[in-house]
């Protein structure tokens, strides 16, 4: 059977749906430690929790993945993918895919799609920071979607 999803006033919602959204919130800013206390705490059955829990999220949860394509031209020496996937990982971006040209004259280009739905700053912000790394000559966006 195909899903199909619906944009549902909040008021109109059953109890044990909202009480679920509220568990999860709790889970997620750690003012609960368990589902078990998540639970107690809004007055839920842990039954109810688990056949609702896949089944509702806030609508800002559930915007599309944002990917950008960034270039990059590095200093062919050891360590230097790693320094720039790492300071992307510590912005809170993810990597999904790599392609980088054998290096010439010293350098090489990489290109890193990375998707950036939970990165912790704007994304320029990140882009300026790849750009002081050590070695890295260039770093521009050339794609988003």
């Amino acid at each position: 059977m195909k899903e199909r999803y619906y944009l549902v006033r909040e008021d109109i919602l059953p109890d044990a749906v909202l009480k679920t959204m509220q568990v999860k919130q709790l889970l997620e800013a750690g003012d609960a430690k368990t589902v078990h206390e998540g639970v107690e705490q809004v007055g839920l059955s842990r039954s109810a929790f688990y056949k609702y829990k896949d089944g509702i999220h806030l609508i800002h949860q559930l915007e599309r993945e944002r990917i950008v394509t960034i270039s990059l031209d590095l200093e062919h020496e050891s360590g230097m993918l790693s320094k720039v996937l790492g300071s992307v990982a510590g912005h809170g971006a993810n990597v999904l895919t790599i392609h980088q040209s054998i290096p010439l004259q010293g350098r090489a280009n990489v290109v890193l799609s990375v998707e950036i739905s939970h990165l912790n700053e704007e994304i320029g912000d990140m882009l300026d920071s790849l750009k002081e790394i050590s070695g890295v000559k260039r770093a521009l966006i050339v794609g988003q979607g």
